[in-house]
């Protein structure tokens, strides 16, 4: 039985429902925190033998040590040679894809000289190691590889580490193969808060990166956010969104589905679907009820859908736009005539997908646009990860003599009426005389 949302935005109560909707907490209990940091603990000051001892323990394997854990190049090559027809083709053309539109997003150096021959400018160097986390098992996800390994190599950076869980043995080929046709350099087979511990401080089997990325679940996530500042990480994540947007004239059944395309990730997911037409609302809430008993994870789709999922019917398309910058929506779909006159005034959602024909789906894995977005209204102020997610811009000055003697003058009174007088007396030595 199904029991999505109805909203009416002339309601009196509407915007304090939609605040409640859209409320996520996704900070993990005092067990999970203490769990975590006990696993961080461990493998900070064991290495190894933590993670090893770890593995066996929440992914049941049964490693002796780390060589185990090691998967070689040799055994990613055999994954992606051993790939069906099909599955390589579609594998080479997303790679294809996502490569070719990552290649424009690279930052390069640059600087200008002033008429003194002062010259500023800003370096862009690559990240030295990255660390991926994977999910594995059930859940696994060869497109989170290409996601975040192909804007890390065109970024420049020199070494990406990969960590994917491989519970009770349960490997994904596909996963592997991912990770071969993306240079990956080194691929363990751990997974959990033992894996985020590992990259961030680094183990004798595993080295220790500058910023870890991808995906994964609430130990994941937990222990994410306890290693940043020691290393960086990309986001917390919370559950996958899709806002659909629909003028009433696209075919019923096709936005049912991509509601389905993100409720079926999990539970937590939530699909919301605005429209000025009542009676089309009513019409996909029909196709809702009719495809879902054809769908494989229909169980995690219908809790989806009766827990977070809603219906909005709004007056006019302006209000549509005005409700869609209040959610900030992970995926957006402006399944409308003219798509594109509507973007002057979408300040806020990760990524926007234009006309009936370009389903959210295609976003996740060839577009060409990264698939890593910001959920949970983040989109506010954070955008998809990108190739200068994986790059650093240092500042260059170097002052000329005369540009010294000017600036100098300035940056002591500055620094006089901040109190500092060190730094007045370094800038003032370089004042020229003036004799």
């Amino acid at each position: 039985m199904l029991d999505i949302k109805r909203l009416e935005s002339s309601d009196s109560n509407f915007w304090p429902l939609m605040k409640e909707l859209l409320a996520w907490d996704n900070v993990s209990d005092d067990s999970v925190q203490s769990t975590v940091k006990q696993i961080l603990a461990d493998v900070r000051r064991e290495g190894d033998k933590a993670l090893v001892k770890y593995t066996n323990k929440f992914d049941r394997m049964n490693a002796a040590d780390m060589s185990v854990l090691e998967i070689s190049p040799a055994r990613l090559q055999q994954a992606l040679d051993g790939l069906p027809d099909d599955q390589r083709h579609a594998l080479e053309v997303s790679v294809e894809r996502v490569q070719r539109y990552h290649d424009k997003q690279k930052m390069e150096s640059w600087s200008y000289t002033e008429s003194d021959g002062t010259l500023l400018g800003q370096q862009v160097t690559a990240l030295d190691r990255v660390g991926l986390y994977v999910p594995g098992g059930q859940a696994a996800y060869p497109s989170s590889v290409l996601m975040n390994a192909i804007p890390a190599k065109v970024a420049g950076v020199k070494e990406l580490i990969m960590v994917v869980p491989t519970p009770d043995g349960q490997i994904n080929e596909l996963v592997f193969a991912a990770a071969a046709i993306t240079g990956v350099d080194k691929v363990f087979s751990v997974g959990g808060a033992q894996a985020v511990a590992a990259l961030a401080y680094g183990t004798e089997s595993v080295p220790q990166v500058d910023k870890i990325v991808g995906p994964g679940n609430i130990y994941v996530a937990t222990a994410k956010g306890m290693v940043f500042g020691t290393v960086g990480i990309d986001m917390i994540a919370g559950p996958s969104e899709i806002l659909v947007i629909c003028d009433g004239k696209t075919d019923p059944d096709w936005i049912a589905m991509d509601l389905f395309s993100q409720a079926e990730h999990d539970e937590d997911a939530q699909p919301i679907l605005i429209s000025p037409d009542a009676a089309f609302l009513d019409k996909v809430q029909a196709s809702i009820e009719r495809l879902l008993g054809e769908m494989e994870r229909k169980d995690i789709i219908r809790v989806s859908l009766n827990e977070r999922a809603a219906i909005i019917h709004v007056k006019d398309m302006d209000e549509a736009i005005e409700v869609c910058n209040y959610i900030a929506p992970e995926h957006l779909e402006l399944s409308v005539d003219e798509p594109q006159s509507f973007l002057p005034k979408i300040r806020h959602a990760g990524a926007i997908f234009m006309g009936r024909y370009t389903a959210e789906a295609l976003g996740d894995y060839c577009a060409g646009p990264n698939h890593v977005l910001p959920t949970s209204r983040t989109a506010r102020f954070s955008s998809a990860l990108g190739v200068y997610d994986f790059q650093k811009r240092s500042s260059l000055i170097m002052c000329s003599e005369d540009g010294a003697s000017e600036l100098g003058k300035i940056a002591s009174v500055m620094a006089r009426g901040e109190g500092l007088t060190a730094h007045a007396r370094s800038a003032e030595y370089r004042i020229k005389s003036s004799d």
